[in-house]
């Protein structure tokens, strides 16, 4: 005899005897757990499937352990943006064994019943009334002179859109007074050397300001079509 169940938000086909290892049990080691969504039991020729689950079935098991499954490295990287993240994950397993596989008859608990909502008291509407009538108007407070409006501050420009520039180099040309495409374009790759010059890396500067002035002009499909002929900002 078999069954599919689902445990802990996966579906396994298990049989008795056997050990499955699923996502960690909120049960302590030795204890035994049931499992009251059996998709589906078979037992040699007769298949009975559930819709969705069947009525009755349950599965048994007993918690053998806890552990850690093998890791898994999750390595992310952004193309020209200089944006590399490396992180290791280990998944919480619980290693349980069949035990028994009941077709029919098994109980299930019944869910906890949710408190019903207190009913508010009504506000007696007669009272409410009387005391609005009674009351005297209020004089309408004079409206607050407007104020006038603050002066904007100038605007930044991505600058991590030219071919070459990552997060750390755009957030060093910011500090440094260079913060607009305009700015870039009129700055000469000398200067744009020195500013950059304690950023790590092989940066190289040459091509920036002809970028910049490019984004600058708004000739962003003419801008794209040299970007991808270039190599981190090289010709």
């Amino acid at each position: 005899m078999y069954a599919i169940v689902e445990i802990a938000g996966q579906q396994f086909k298990v049989a008795k005897d056997q050990k499955v290892f699923v996502n960690r049990l909120a049960v302590e080691e030795g204890k035994k757990v049931a499992f009251d969504n059996v998709l589906l039991i078979g037992d040699g020729d007769k298949v009975t499937v559930g819709a969705p689950a069947i009525d009755g079935a349950q599965v048994g098991a007993k918690v053998v352990k806890h552990l850690k499954g093998d890791k898994v490295i999750v390595f992310k990287k952004k193309r020209r943006k200089g944006y590399r993240v490396k992180n290791g994950h280990r998944q919480s397993l619980s290693e349980i064994i069949i035990e028994n596989i009941v077709a029919s008859g098994a109980k299930k608990a019944a869910p906890a019943k949710k408190a019903a909502p207190a009913k508010k008291e009504a506000a007696p509407k007669a009272e409410a009334k009387k005391e609005t009538k009674a009351a005297p108007k209020a004089a309408a407070p004079k409206a607050a002179p407007a104020k006038k409006a603050a002066p904007k501050k100038a605007g930044k420009d991505d600058l991590k859109k030219i071919e070459g520039i990552g997060p750390k180099i755009a957030e060093t040309l910011t500090a440094a007074g260079i913060a607009t495409f305009a700015d870039l374009a009129k700055a000469k790759p000398a200067d744009i050397a020195e500013i950059i010059a304690g950023v790590r890396g092989n940066h190289v500067p040459d091509t920036w300001p002809q970028q910049a002035q490019m984004a600058a002009d708004g000739k962003w499909d003419e801008l794209k079509e040299w970007q991808d002929k270039l190599d981190g900002g090289k010709a």
